[in-house]
């Protein structure tokens, strides 16, 4: 180790104390166990270059256990990334750039929205998918990099580690290198209070490649090895087990549970900095040679980028499909491709949306992904373009496995990457098991599509523990998430179309049965998230609803006209979309002026923003016949129009 090294370690330790300090809260000793990994990795082994952030072929970094966010932001700064110093001084406060997690698309450098522990593992397990697509299907010249990952035993003690880590292993990602900083400190107390796994033998069973450093958190050399050593293997996974010692310097606070999180005040501070050779009295105090020293590292990749944007610009592949996939769109004239169907045909919307898939493969070649056992059931099949192996690296179908909520989190790292289009399919009811990685894919603005199928009690003899009910609700109420439920196999086209062409993830509901293909249903008006299928003249009430209710309410719309009450009928495919139309065009829809009746095969929770009152289902479903169900529950148009009338009473007894 230099003396320049030395010097830059002591100062990133000093930053990782004084940031938190500054702000009265965040976690200051895991940075300063692992500054000299981070120093490592930014000077001697990561290819970037600080400059151009998104340069497709870096190498990516990916920081799991995300509570330690002040290393990361620590080292964006010196290198040049464009973090200010008075960015660290703000860390955590409003409008900084240095969260309390790191957030992709808030901080230049980041490159996954990571915090709940595991999911950056996840994460990268999805970019080095990606970047096995890519570099097979358009050359090493192309796409040749690696993904590091930090993470502690709080990232390998949730379950979503496990579910990852099994399929990496599976896979055999070579490119994948996780460091695991087994300081053996949880906030509890140590980690013998609940842990005990051998962690090495675990992944070595999972099939990965395992480098035991042991007490070498401190020696450079030891530490570059190692990283080396698993950068280097080609056909498994490497974690690399470091022991390092929390708030490592730190006089009293090294070794403690507390140094976990905020534990380092001013006395401390001081006698740290003292002990390292800084100033004991000096907030963020970073001598000029050490940030020249880390500025000429964030550069050092320069030469490297400048080559390979001269090899992209030589590129005499598909360079039409290699754009497409780096921007997440389709080729020219993709629309085209899309398919119909002819009024009167029964087709559940899974069917449809499995068939538009199929259709679009060709002319959206960034799109890839599979289900979680249910790849068949949720159509999320991709036929004829290659399954996803160790042996077939270029394949698109990817069989995730049981594996819902690795699978959620595996498709963000992939898009975030770059390059690919993930489409992720289960039945609506395990959306459960997901809901973290999908709660973090809004929160990152990931262009994910979710495909969720089964999506009421129309599933039938299952049961309840396979019907959702409140779901829809649950997802509706995560911020970002665009909902769509189409009617049938027309507006499952457009919504499939909004998927493809819109920024963010997609959520597509889907029917397992059948349901008719409508003859006024328009895919392009699911875009503008709501519309109305039948608008008679002098309306008496407007009966909206969503996905195979709308033809419910078709059919109760044609019996209260024998009866002589003429009702409007709205689809409302997604709230989401319709929120975003201008308040005039939202009341042309839903006409304020008449009573309004929801109808939906799921909790009532939220209609009453929309409609006046709502028939849906308060209550667990019950194992039986799929049309069984919904008969007994009340999604009948015989129902349906009993409460329309209801509801016209009682407005007329009101006035």
């Amino acid at each position: 180790m230099t003396s320049i090294e030395r010097l830059g370690i002591n100062v990133i330790k000093a930053l990782a104390m004084d940031a938190p300090h500054e702000a009265r809260s965040g976690h200051q000793g895991t940075a300063m166990a692992l500054a000299p990994l981070a120093h490592v990795l930014w000077t001697r082994i990561m290819r970037y270059d600080a400059e151009r952030p998104d340069w497709p072929d870096r190498d990516r970094f990916v920081l799991s256990a995300g509570h330690a966010s002040i290393l990361q932001y620590a080292m964006l700064h010196l290198t040049g990334h464009g973090l200010t110093l008075d960015d660290l001084r703000h860390f955590r406060q409003w409008g900084s750039p240095t969260p309390g997690h790191p957030e992709v698309g808030c901080t230049p450098g980041v490159e996954v929205t990571t915090g709940p522990l595991g999911q950056g593992i996840a994460n990268a397990v999805g970019m080095a998918i990606a970047e096995r697509q890519l570099r097979t299907r358009f050359g090493a010249e192309i796409c040749d990099h690696r993904i590091f990952v930090i993470a502690g035993d709080g990232d390998l003690s949730e379950g979503i580690s496990h579910e990852a880590a099994s399929l990496a292993g599976h896979l055999g990602l070579g490119r994948l290198a996780v460091v695991y900083d087994d300081n053996r400190v949880t906030i509890d107390g140590g980690t013998d209070l609940a842990l005990s796994d051998d962690a090495a033998g675990r992944f070595r069973a999972y099939g990965w490649h395992v480098v035991e450093l042991g007490e070498a958190a401190e020696d450079l050399d030891a530490l570059e090895a190692g990283l080396r050593a698993a950068a280097e293997v080609g056909d498994r996974p490497s974690l690399v087990i470091l022991r390092s010692v929390i708030a490592a310097g730190a006089p009293q606070a090294s070794g403690t549970p507390a140094a976990h999180g905020y534990a380092l005040f001013d006395e401390e501070i001081a006698a740290t900095k003292e002990l390292m050779g800084l100033p004991a009295d000096e907030s963020f105090h970073i001598p000029a040679e050490v940030l020249d020293h880390y500025r000429q590292a964030g550069t050092a990749g320069q030469s490297e980028r400048f080559a390979w944007e001269a090899r992209t610009a030589a590129f005499d592949g598909d360079r039409a499909g290699l754009e497409a996939c780096l921007a997440a769109s389709g080729r020219a004239g993709w629309e085209e491709s899309l398919p119909s169907w002819a009024p009167g045909q029964s087709v559940a919307t899974r069917q449809a949306s499995s068939a538009t898939l199929k259709a679009l493969l060709a002319v959206v070649p960034g799109l890839t992904g599979g289900g979680a056992d249910l790849t068949g059931n949720t159509g999320t099949a991709i036929a004829g373009a290659g399954v996803f192996s160790a042996g077939e690296p270029g394949g698109r179908q990817i069989y995730f496995g049981v594996r819902e909520h690795a699978m959620g989190a595996i498709a963000n790292g992939m898009t975030l990457h770059g390059g690919a289009i993930p489409v992720v399919g289960t039945f609506l009811v395990f959306a459960d098991y997901m809901r973290p990685a999908v709660r973090l894919a809004a929160l990152s603005e990931a262009k994910v599509i979710f495909v969720w199928s089964h999506d009421s009690v129309g599933v039938g003899e299952d049961g309840p523990t396979h019907q959702p009910v409140e779901h829809l609700a649950s997802l509706r109420a995560i911020p970002n998430l665009r909902v769509i439920r189409p009617a049938d196999a027309t507006e499952t086209v457009g919504a499939w179309r909004v998927a493809v062409e819109s920024p963010g993830p997609t959520a597509l509901i889907l029917t397992r049965q059948g349901v008719p293909v409508l003859a006024e249903t328009r895919a392009e008006a699911v875009a503008a998230g709501g519309y109305a299928l039948r608008e008679p003249d002098d309306p008496a009430l407007t009966l909206v609803a969503t996905g195979s209710e709308v033809a419910v309410c078709c059919d109760a719309a044609d019996a209260l006209s024998a009866e002589g009450v003429v009702a409007r009928v709205v689809s409302l495919p997604s709230w989401e979309l319709f929120a975003e139309q201008p308040r005039a065009e939202q009341d042309r829809i839903l006409r304020p002026d008449l009573p309004s009746l929801a109808v939906e095969a799921g909790a009532t929770m939220g209609w009453h923003r929309w409609t006046d009152e709502a028939v849906g289902i308060d209550r667990f479903g019950a194992s039986a016949p799929g049309a069984v169900v919904m008969e007994k529950l009340g999604i009948s148009a015989a129902n349906v129009a009993a409460r329309a009338k209801e509801l016209l009473r009682g407005r007329t007894d009101s006035t």
